[in-house]
């Protein structure tokens, strides 16, 4: 796509700026708008930087409009849950014509969508999935097609699904939901629907696969992809740009200092942790409590593996509809493979759960992490292992407000005290795959008493939730809890369905 605005280009307003702490929230200062021509705003900082009296906040403000947050005060207690979440669709629904006025970081999108809400200002590319489940709920296919569109378009446009649609995520994902998406539509409209998103789900699985065929014992890494030692092929996250985030600058530099690691190694953990969606969490460092000692593209996720085997079965069902069933056959060995991988290097008999794999020490991680209710949901386990992982997230996971996303206090917001609505689901419906329903519906009712309770004290739907004790708030993480909230409305109004 050309001509887009990288905030980056601002360089050295940029740096001096996200360095100043003259706004509270990183991410602030790339969501602005300039109000004119970037290299005149930059002219202009070059000649009143240096000036008595330069003040750097006037400064944006005069050369910037702020960054939108519309929805932030939405919220109303005095309409049930159910008024709430019909009415909030609206308040979270974004039009390109009117969000999108260059130069702005935003990538522009054909169609409406839906944005989580408070500081996340524009599509994400996981949450949407879990967005739409609650859409489907709402007879909102309008919308839902709408999205899945605009992420074909990314896919046609980008080469791949940006964590969100902002020039600040080109260099990442997230984790791989288009398969998912497709086939929620799918579900509405027919089977037809995954020929005509067949080029996008290949293009999504080549960005994935990338360098899969350059990888030899030597260099058993490239890009999102790992060869083991068997040979097999399996994937990482990844990011392609090794420098701070422009949304979490400040905190970056820290990070990477305080590792005393080549910081450019930090970053791209850092980075690639974001791609993961788990940003941040134990399950990434080293040594499973500190930050510094991140390393995640040094693993192996059970989660994101089971994804990209889900998106294999999805071409598999698409080629089946085809004349020629020789892509049928291939696809079917890829995930056959990738399914025996995930069984053999992310399964511990020991311990009977699913681990993530650390392919440098080629060991699991040992770290206890929602990621294995994945193999469940993806009907990937065996009936015994299922019935070890099920009793595992009873007696370790299972808290008063739900599942807690690890077992680790670490501080960050991807783990303990706090369970986040997306795992909420897949543990949920991993677990009645394999009929486990008396535990499904268990967290079920926990997870959705801890919503109704929140919503009834403060009149809003939270981004996470503390499940270890809900009289307190989620806490840990970059910014603070944020209220919307796309994906927790969603996996509500779907579970609240499932009663």
């Amino acid at each position: 796509m050309e001509h887009l605005f990288h905030i980056e280009s601002l360089s050295p307003l940029y740096e001096a700026v996200q360095t100043s702490g003259i706004f509270p929230d990183s991410k602030y200062f790339p969501d602005c708008t300039p109000k004119s021509n970037p290299p005149a705003i930059l002219k202009a900082f070059e000649q009143a930087k240096d000036e008595a009296g330069f003040d750097l906040k006037k400064f944006v403000e005069m050369h910037f409009d702020p960054a939108q947050t519309p929805e932030s005060e939405y919220h109303s207690e005095r309409k049930t849950i159910s008024e709430h979440l019909d009415h909030l669709w609206d308040a979270l629904l974004r039009n390109p014509s009117t969000v999108h006025r260059p130069p702005s970081t935003v990538i522009p999108l054909p169609h409406p969508y839906i944005v989580p809400g408070g500081r996340f200002r524009e599509i994400y590319y996981w949450d949407s999935y879990f967005t739409m489940l609650g859409l489907q709920v709402s007879g909102r296919t309008d919308i839902i097609q709408n999205m899945v569109d605009n992420f074909a378009h990314l896919i046609e446009t980008v080469g791949f699904i940006p964590n969100g649609n902002r020039t600040y995520y080109l260099g990442r994902s997230q984790p791989p939901f288009f398969a998912l998406m497709v086939n929620v539509l799918a579900e509405i409209k027919g089977e037809a629907t995954l020929l005509q998103y067949r080029r996008s789900l290949e293009k999504e699985y080549a960005f994935w696969m990338a360098g899969e065929h350059e990888l030899t014992a030597e260099n058993p890494a490239h890009r999102r992809v790992v060869r083991l030692p068997d040979g097999t092929i399996m994937n990482r996250y990844w990011d392609d740009n090794a420098a701070p985030r422009p949304e979490a600058y400040t905190e970056d530099l820290h990070i990477a200092e305080q590792s005393g690691r080549d910081p450019a190694t930090v970053y791209r953990h850092i980075r690639a942790a974001a791609e993961s969606g788990w940003d941040f969490s134990s399950r990434w460092f080293r040594d499973g409590q500190r930050m510094d000692t991140i390393q995640t593209a040094e693993i192996v996720p059970v989660d994101l593996n089971c994804l990209l085997y889900y998106l294999e079965k999805t071409l598999v069902h698409t080629y089946r509809q085809l004349p020629d069933h020789t892509p049928v056959e291939v696809m079917k060995d890829r995930a056959r493979l990738r399914r025996e991988a995930i069984q053999k290097y992310c399964w511990n008999d020991a311990t009977d759960f699913y681990f993530d794999y650390d392919f440098i020490e080629k060991k699991h991680t040992g770290q206890w992490t929602l990621a294995a209710a994945f193999p469940l949901f993806f009907r990937i386990a065996e009936k015994e292992q299922a019935e070890e992982v099920a009793h595992h997230l009873e007696t370790k996971f299972l808290q008063s407000g739900g599942l807690t996303t690890t077992l680790t206090r670490s501080g960050q917001q991807w783990d303990a005290p706090n369970g986040w609505a997306p795992l909420q689901w897949m543990a949920f419906q991993g677990l009645r795959n394999y009929g486990f329903d008396t535990l499904a519906l268990e967290i079920r009712r926990r997870w959705m008493a801890l919503n109704e309770k929140t919503y009834a004290a403060t009149g809003k739907m939270m981004e996470k939730y503390n499940v270890m004790d809900p009289g307190a708030k989620a806490g840990g993480g970059e910014y603070p809890n944020q209220d919307g909230f796309g994906w927790t409305n969603g996996v509500y109004l779907a579970m609240r369905a499932k009663g």
